[in-house]
């Protein structure tokens, strides 16, 4: 089974939100709406991927507070891992 293109684009709305992607999330509400996506079904996937990135958001600052007090810092050291920095 495979998604509809509409269905695709929301759910590419939803990460797009999530991942905090502004040019991303106007090309897929774009796409969505080329697709018979509503203004509804947008502003829907819009609520729920903000409240995913909400909870997301709360675990992490949680998870960040155990590793700031435990870990030695790093200042000036070169960035690693996902080169987020």
């Amino acid at each position: 089974m495979r998604l509809d293109n509409r269905i695709s684009e929301l759910l590419a709305i939803g990460a797009s939100v999530t991942a905090n992607c502004q040019s991303c999330l106007q090309y897929h509400v774009d796409k969505a709406r080329e697709s018979g996506a509503s203004d509804l079904d947008i502003a829907e996937a819009i609520e729920v991927a903000k409240t995913v990135r909400k909870g997301a958001a709360a675990k992490m600052d949680l998870f960040t507070s155990t590793i700031s007090k435990t870990a030695p810092s790093n200042a000036g050291a070169p960035a690693a891992g996902c080169g987020c920095s």
